[in-house]
């Protein structure tokens, strides 16, 4: 079994590639749908969390308020490495388990779309690394449309990630995604014709 990881930066367009590999019956293994799963109210990696950033990263329900944690983290470096010291190794597990599914259902070729996959060191889990591209003019643009935020909170959300630029010198296949959709989807077409091609 093949395994392609997908990598961007923040508002790159990863999530539309990802769609485009999974209207093609490709399994994806979403890293943001597991860090989002391993922290629900009946993990035991809420808690953790719970008891050294406090309540206040809980809604009244008591599930987690990404918005607060999110304020916390990236308004200070050291906060976020711990956040993801802490998250690393559930996310990591179930990723593992993930992979260890599908191969036993008889895929050959399974996609990790994986927003810090350098920065949380996946290289050695997938056989090819695929970083969706924008240039970071373009990228601040988008995120700031996307998410309402200012020029500074886009900003820092951006500068939490190793830059755009230098995921696109470590890839080993780049799809520009500053054009046309059509474009986009041509050149993942053409990464599949090529991953398929190797044995």
């Amino acid at each position: 079994m093949k395994i392609i990881g997908l990598t961007g930066g923040i508002a790159t367009g990863k999530s539309t590639v990802s769609k485009y590999l999974a209207d093609k019956n490709i399994p994806i293994i979403d890293a943001d749908i597991i860090a989002r799963q391993v922290v629900m109210p009946d993990r035991p990696l809420l808690a953790e969390l719970v008891a050294y950033f406090g309540t206040n990263i809980l809604l009244p329900n008591g599930a987690l308020n990404r918005a607060a944690l999110g304020e916390i983290v990236f308004n200070d470096s050291k906060q976020l490495k711990i956040l993801n010291k802490m998250m690393d190794p559930a996310i990591r597990q179930a990723i593992k388990q993930r992979i260890k599914e599908l191969k036993l259902a008889g895929y050959q070729l399974v996609c990790l779309d994986a927003p810090t996959l350098f920065e949380a060191n996946y290289e050695s889990t997938v056989d090819y690394i695929v970083v969706v591209y924008v240039s970071p003019a373009i990228q601040i643009s988008r995120l700031i449309l996307r998410d309402k935020l200012s020029m500074k909170a886009a900003n820092k959300r951006i500068q939490a990630q190793i830059s755009i630029e230098d995921k696109r010198k470590m890839a080993d296949y780049v799809i520009d995604n500053q054009g046309e959709l059509d474009e986009t989807y041509r050149q993942v077409d053409h990464l599949l014709t090529i991953v398929n091609s190797l044995s």
